[in-house]
């Protein structure tokens, strides 16, 4: 059965294998949004993401014929280092198939982590249904990326880490793809803590559950190209959408300029290495989309999967410096916005003075 208890069994299961990442408090972010802000740094867990949670979990339930057989399964990068990573270590064939437009760097590191790497696809869905073609034709086990159970018990002691480190936690922002992560977060706390906020966010590009949510099922989402690749999901799964419409207060959307962004901040300020999706949450509350006001919030940076041959393309959406003052809060606008202005990293000032020097 799905309930917190199965989180609590994924912990003991996974207590070797994963790191209990750090939850880190930052007096920049703090400052800016006008909330204590603690970062949850799965940037820093093995293979660079919570992807590894929920894949060693599900590994770690299989029959020994199950094993046997291998495993097969679709990601754009992350939970494909996952499964690489766990499969390896109990000795279980792994085969990922991934979108063509995948980051090289994560492709690189499936592979090293002992997986074939089958390229198929130009999204995260067609590669999907390449990987389940395979599950028909050679038999091997399913491991989905998201919509299972073990997998989504195992993402969820994300939350129970959380609630350990910050027991007065009032909120906790997670980004949003096919939902597993917040939907084991909410599994893991929201009925013991019901008082708790949970934020979801999503990429404006590929607002597959917000849309589903609307529609009051999952549904087929339009999505374009994002920089937050590990959420661009165009369907969610059916038991995270039962979970997250049941559990979840709220979903926003965030755009690709405010993510990378983010990214470079995290970077400069932080000296955290983070991937787009990872730098969905800590956007939402840097540019207002979630309207908080003194609340110990804690922020999931989901991944720190970076493919650095894509920096050059990264500058070129922060040239721009965006304005971050949270309306509606009853502060000093103009005062919020050159504190900020001098927080922001020296890099993101000098491209910005730049291009107004090129525009005179």
């Amino acid at each position: 059965m799905l309930n917190q208890e199965a989180v609590l069994r994924a912990r003991q299961v996974i207590q070797d294998a994963a790191q209990f990442t750090p939850l880190v408090y930052s007096r920049t972010y703090s400052v800016l949004t006008g909330n204590e802000i603690f970062l949850k740094l799965e940037n820093l867990q093995k293979t660079g993401s919570f992807k590894l949670r929920g894949a060693f979990n599900k590994l770690h339930s299989l029959s020994a014929e199950e094993k046997k057989r291998g495993v097969v399964t679709a990601s754009a990068g992350n939970h494909a280092q996952g499964v690489a990573y766990s499969s390896t270590q109990a000795g279980i064939k792994s085969t990922v198939v991934m979108p063509q437009n995948a980051p090289f760097s994560k492709v690189e590191a499936t592979q090293n982590y002992g997986a074939q790497v089958i390229l198929y696809g130009q999204t995260f869905d067609e590669a999907q249904a390449y990987a389940q073609k395979l599950h028909r034709e050679n038999k091997a086990t399913f491991i989905h990326a998201f919509d299972d159970p073990l997998i989504i018990a195992g993402q969820g002691t994300v939350g129970l880490e959380i609630m350990d480190q910050l027991p007065e936690v009032d909120c906790i922002v997670c980004p949003i793809g096919g939902g597993g992560l917040m939907a084991g977060i909410a599994l893991a706390l929201k009925e013991s803590y019901p008082s708790l906020k949970l934020y979801g966010v999503q990429a404006d590009r590929c607002p597959s559950m917000i849309r589903s949510l609307e529609a009051n099922r999952p549904i087929q989402t339009e999505a374009t190209e994002t920089i937050a690749d590990g959420i661009a999901v165009k369907k969610p799964g059916e038991l995270t959408f039962q979970i997250i419409s049941r559990y979840v207060d709220e979903l926003v959307t965030v755009r690709d300029d405010e993510i990378a962004q983010t990214m470079l901040y995290l970077l400069e300020r932080s000296k955290q290495v983070v991937e787009g999706a990872g730098a969905a949450a800590l956007a939402s509350l840097l540019f207002g989309k979630i309207k908080l006001r003194g609340k110990k919030v804690a922020v999931v940076i989901s991944g720190g999967n970076v493919d650095l041959s894509r920096l050059p393309a990264l500058l070129s959406h922060t040239v721009r410096l965006p304005n971050i003052v949270s309306r509606g809060h009853n502060q000093d606008d103009h005062k919020k916005q050159n504190a900020f202005t001098q927080a922001w990293p020296h890099s993101i000032r000098r491209l910005h003075a730049a291009k107004n020097k090129v525009k005179k």
